[in-house]
């Protein structure tokens, strides 16, 4: 990344450094402490994922030395019409035959590149700091890499009031798709069922029968699933190939090293029917939560075996049998997540064009681009005007 060594700001200076310089800045470990993906994730992601990503880190610095704050944040080329469908997608896939890059841009992101952001500052204090030093510096580092947008990716709506800087100064927020929710105050998977919709409980019975009657499938959780990842990954691609949505791929590297670096937070799924892995899910664990964040399938039999619904109900019974409180998935796949009566956890995006006179029209025309518009489960969940408001 090309950026001055340092930035001066009103009340100290900011540089932009590479991962191997984090080694001398021991307030790394700390500043994402709260966060299930902690400061090892960061460093997991940027040495594993090979999707185009240029990771670097803004670091803050008060007028005494004092680090006050590092975030992540990484350059990528970026398909701006990812989550369009219908005749205006059909629309630009016909101009890019002619016109390849067309609605691409180089983008500088702020964020995890896989995963929602958090603001990499220890404390309410740093992080309102850390978010001010971001709006006054982001531009001219965007205008040295030759970015033409700037995107603060997916944080979560809690940090909302940390960046009124961002949406009430030339940044225009725009929902991101939601994370999901399951509080878990029951005391058996059964208990749980009981609570849903008559039509869903009919469906799942039936599935799980399906299922059931297919032969036995067994369960296995493990922290170290090095033996098993040329198994698991070709599950995982299977999944990942079928997604609508795709900006990272991950890498089998990426498995390994979470087994190996966080195994204190990591646990592996694994069902296995006649001796060979149909199925995997890659969770986190920390505190009061499960995060359940890529599942592996084979298609061979995952659509008549009903995984999805299958899987789902293991973990779901694992994490009441654990007696922790919320069960967390990643976006999209939103339908059954609602008959299922999760609840969205919104994130947003905020999004400017480097281009001063572009910007204004760049803000608008984002409202339409943005995603979550052209999901229609997503405004039947309860809680869905939260995505804006």
């Amino acid at each position: 990344m090309k950026v001055q060594p340092t930035l001066s700001i009103a009340d100290g200076q900011v540089e932009v450094i590479s991962g191997r310089e984090l080694q001398n800045y021991p307030e790394w470990k700390s500043v994402f402490a709260d966060a299930y993906k902690d400061h090892r994730y960061y460093e997991i992601v940027e040495q594993t994922l090979d999707s185009g990503f240029e990771h670097h880190y803004f670091v803050l610095r008060a007028s005494d030395g004092t680090v006050r704050g590092v975030q992540p944040l990484f350059l990528v080329r970026q398909n701006l019409v990812e989550g369009l469908r219908g005749k205006i997608r059909s629309l630009v896939e016909l101009i890019r035959k002619r016109f390849p890059r067309f609605l691409t841009m180089r983008i500088l992101m702020v964020g995890c590149a896989a995963g929602e952001g958090h603001l990499g500052a220890a404390n309410v204090e740093d992080r309102s700091r850390l978010t001010k030093a971001l709006h006054s510096t982001l531009q001219a580092i965007a205008r040295q890499n030759k970015a033409s947008l700037i995107v603060l990716k997916d944080f979560p709506r809690r940090y909302r009031e940390f960046f009124q800087p961002f949406s009430g100064n030339g940044y225009t927020r725009i929902p991101s798709m939601p994370l999901t929710r399951l509080e878990l105050n029951f005391s058996s998977f059964d208990e749980y069922f009981a609570t849903l919709g008559k039509a869903t409980r009919k469906n799942l019975r039936r599935k799980f029968r399906d299922a059931e009657q297919s032969g036995k499938i067994d369960l296995e959780i493990l922290t170290d699933i090095t033996p098993h990842v040329d198994e698991i990954y070709p599950l995982y691609l299977q999944v990942h190939e079928r997604s609508s949505l795709k900006f990272e791929t991950l890498t089998k590297e990426y498995f390994y090293r979470l087994s190996r670096d966080m195994s204190d937070r990591s646990r592996f799924f694994l069902w296995r029917k006649d001796g060979r892995i149909i199925a995997f899910s890659l969770c986190f664990v920390h505190r009061d939560s499960i995060y359940d964040e890529y599942l592996g399938m084979d298609y061979r039999v995952a659509l008549d075996l009903h995984l999805y619904f299958y899987t789902l109900r293991d973990i779901i019974s694992w994490a009441i049998g654990q007696r922790l409180r919320y069960y967390c998935s990643t976006p999209l796949n939103y339908d059954p997540k609602l008959h299922l009566k999760c609840d969205l956890v919104p994130l947003d995006l905020y999004v400017r064009h480097t281009g001063r006179l572009v910007n204004p029209i760049f803000g608008r025309a984002a409202k339409y681009l943005e995603p979550t518009r052209h999901d229609p489960v997503l405004q039947q969940f309860p809680n869905a005007a939260a995505m804006l408001n």
